[in-house]
């Protein structure tokens, strides 16, 4: 099931993808740097002290003092970042390229002219008899005993003032305290169930992404990222690990499932992925970790157009794909939806609040979340409020599940809805894939009936009618 990479094998070629953008990522940064004539003039005045300044490997290092193109690029570089360290030393591009084929300048510069290199005996298939696959299937089936396994799915709503309210130590005041009972189920499930690892998908609220660039899907694959300050100071709370060999291995797969995400190694995240964090692994402090790694996955619901419930719904099903196709080490992975539910937070109807939609909703998306893909921009605007649309985040968890890969249906393992925090309704859902028994005797027995939690205002089963 390893990721299909034909490319690795075509002769002569280095191709840049999420896996080499990793590790190239500071010699590439430093490139960038040099795009600036200060920079220029600093380095060339002596390269070994400026390179001082960037975190290189000791291969990267010694590549760039020989202006080894070739070994830069090994050690994932890429040309077009790499021309500018060229430009630097005066160089043309044609002399770069030049300088990687074991050719001299002028040889290469003939070749060029009489018409270039010819590509027979320059092909894979002229190696081995290799063809290019046809294009795969999407996989509607899932993997059997995956090293990566989906174990839970998590959705919560990701109130900024939730995290103040923990940071200022208010959670057990009477208003904030109806808020928090509903995780205190949750805090103690998430000890005996912490995953290897979170894929996370909240919105960016104008932190990491102002209006000068405003993807629709974001995945980070950096190893850390720092917590923001949104305009308060920075939330007193760890940085986020990230899980840079697992986040590349999702960026093939799901790129080659045809959806266009941005790949990011560096940006800060603010309290759309920290609240969550803290209301399921409690109020930790800056100078302690998250028991959890952390993939970011943010979703752009800020600025028109923003992505169907049907989007992130097939998105979840090439997540789901990504990790069936993982053959690292075992890994239990979680995936949570965060945002919503109904409010409204701009305009004359600022404070809007849908009970009763918000409840419809969580129905669905534990019954029907097919049938949930269907309901319109429109339908989260009208009925949940012009900030309601967070909610589409949810499906990309839901559709990652098995039972939309052909599965058991999932265990509600709680549920809770509670009106208000601060300007938003709240909503909670930890759902589960289903657990084969591990002996004759476990089966037997049978498994262990879904807890199904009662909301702190009403039982679930008045919540469902």
């Amino acid at each position: 099931m390893a990721l299909d990479k034909p490319y690795k094998n075509v002769p002569g070629t280095i191709i840049f993808d999420a896996e080499m953008a990793r590790k190239g990522y500071h010699l590439n940064q430093f490139s960038m740097s040099l795009m600036k004539p200060e920079n220029r003039e600093r380095f060339l005045a002596d390269q070994e002290a400026y390179l001082d300044e960037w975190p290189l490997s000791p291969k990267q290092r010694q590549a760039v003092l020989d202006m080894d193109l070739n070994a830069m690029m090994a050690e994932g570089g890429n040309i077009y970042f790499l021309s500018k360290i060229g430009a630097t030393h005066g160089l043309s591009f044609q002399q770069m390229a030049g300088s990687m084929t074991g050719m001299s300048e002028a040889a290469y510069r003939d070749m060029m002219i009489g018409g270039g290199r010819r590509p027979e005996g320059n092909r894979l298939k002229d190696l081995d008899g290799w063809t290019p696959p046809a294009p795969g299937e999407k996989s509607e089936t899932m993997r059997e005993n995956p090293p990566a396994r989906f174990t839970s799915a998590l959705y919560t709503s990701h109130v900024p003032a939730i995290g103040a309210a923990m940071d200022l130590g208010k959670t057990e005041e009477p208003y904030w305290k109806k808020v928090f009972s509903g995780y205190e189920w949750t805090r103690k499930w998430a000890k005996e169930n912490t995953p290897d690892v979170v894929i996370l998908v909240y919105n960016d609220h104008a932190t990491a992404f102002d209006s000068s660039i405003i993807p629709t899907f974001v995945l980070g694959t950096g190893e850390e990222y720092p917590v923001a300050d949104e305009g308060y100071g920075p939330r007193p709370v760890p940085d986020v690990k990230g899980y840079p060999e697992l986040a590349a291995h999702i960026a093939q797969s799901v790129i080659q499932d045809d959806f266009d995400l941005t790949l990011v190694n560096e940006m800060v995240v603010d309290h759309g992925l920290t609240v969550p964090l803290s209301l399921v692994y409690g109020e930790l402090g800056v100078d302690e970790e998250w028991p959890v790694r952390v993939i970011p996955l943010a979703v752009n619901v800020v600025q028109y157009p923003v992505p169907s419930g049907r989007r992130c719904y097939e998105l979840g099903k090439a997540l789901r794909r990504a990790l069936d196709k993982w053959d690292g080490p075992e890994l239990n992975v979680q995936i949570w939806g965060t945002g919503g539910m109904s409010h409204q937070l701009q305009g004359p109807r600022a404070g809007l609040i849908n009970e009763e939609w918000d409840n419809a909703f969580m129905d669905h998306l534990i019954a029907d979340p097919l049938g949930l893909t269907e309901w319109p921009h429109m339908e989260y605007v009208d009925e949940a409020g012009s900030e309601g649309i967070e909610l589409v985040d949810w499906l990309i968890a839901r559709g990652a599940m098995d039972d939309q890969f052909g599965g058991g249906s999932p265990t509600v393992d709680h549920r809770f809805y509670h009106v208000p925090a601060s300007n938003t309704a709240v909503g909670h859902l930890v759902i589960s894939n289903p657990v084969a028994p591990k002996s004759d005797e476990a089966a037997a027995e049978g498994q262990s009936a879904p807890v199904q939690a009662e909301s702190a205002d009403r039982p679930l089963a008045e919540a469902n009618a």
